[in-house]
């Protein structure tokens, strides 16, 4: 028996728990992610691999590869970043007001969810087309949307605008409303509350749901390719152009592209995953 033992200080074993322990759990979970995630993944790299680095130089600096993934890529950061203010606005009015209908209209965040993506991209073509009713409306001022880049652009904001408000707004109905009483009480305004008392709290949370909404635009397809028109090097997404050089039977070219567009989204998601910790740290600090 130790000193500390002997003294009372020594801090209490852990019991057995009922549940399985962590060498059975954590095998389940490496195995599932094995066979779901990990060994796909590096079937796509080893496929890429095979080719010499002069190819693969090619291949991503075509005129349309460039196009299709500056599309993809930079339509998804728009997309995100508007889903990130339109999701702060619905979330704050879903938890903060108490309105008629205001259940209906929490409910109908989550349609982009549960409805399929072709049935999205229809109703969008249909509804944003020339002879459409808010196609209709725009066609007078020379603003096109179906069959155009900024078709895209709606579809990835239907699509994403879920991600955020479901992941705010269970920390938003949590957060302490005592803490915004206690600023205002100390002569804070209302944005120096906002400021400083409600968006460290939030942020992380903020973070993570643009994120999913970002990750998710980029791999976007069947909303996509209905509205976009599909127009090389003007309204193609990379996502279409690998199911294309799929169906030209050019594996290397699509693999290559898939390849490309994985690593450069790890690596966005990787920088917001560390934006999101240095935010939680400077909050768990502050506080």
């Amino acid at each position: 028996m130790s000193a500390a033992e002997l003294a009372g200080t020594a801090p209490p074993r852990r019991s057995n728990g009922v549940i399985p322990g962590f060498g059975l759990t954590m095998g389940l979970t490496l195995l599932w992610l094995s066979l779901i995630v990990l060994i796909p993944l590096a079937g796509l790299f080893f496929k890429t691999a095979e080719l010499t680095p002069e190819r693969i130089w090619t291949i991503l600096t075509a005129t349309r590869t460039l196009n299709a993934l500056k599309i993809s890529f930079g339509l998804s950061l728009i997309a995100a970043a508007i889903n990130l203010v339109l999701g702060a606005v619905v979330v704050w009015a879903l938890v903060r007001y108490d309105f008629p209908g205001r259940r209906l209209l929490d409910a109908l965040v989550d349609i982009p969810f549960a409805l399929p993506t072709a049935v999205a991209g229809i109703a969008l073509t249909t509804l944003y087309a020339e002879n459409g009713w808010l196609g209709g409306l725009l066609a007078p001022f020379g603003i096109k949307v179906a069959f155009t880049p900024l078709g895209i652009l709606v579809a990835l904001i239907f699509i994403g605008l879920p991600f955020v408000v479901r992941t705010v707004q269970p920390v938003l109905e949590d957060f302490d409303h005592e803490l915004e009483e206690a600023a205002a009480t100390l002569g804070a305004s209302r944005w120096t509350t906002i400021r400083k008392v409600v968006l460290p709290t939030v942020l992380p949370a903020f973070l993570t749901g643009f994120a999913l909404a970002f990750a998710r635009a980029v791999g976007e397809y069947g909303s996509v390719i209905f509205i976009a028109g599909n127009l090389p090097n003007v309204s193609e997404i990379a996502p279409l152009l690998i199911v294309i050089r799929l169906e030209e039977f050019r594996y290397a070219d699509a693999t290559t592209i898939a390849a490309t567009m994985l690593v450069a989204s790890f690596a966005l998601l990787f920088v917001i995953n560390g934006l999101q910790r240095w935010s939680q740290a400077r909050t768990g600090r502050a506080s």
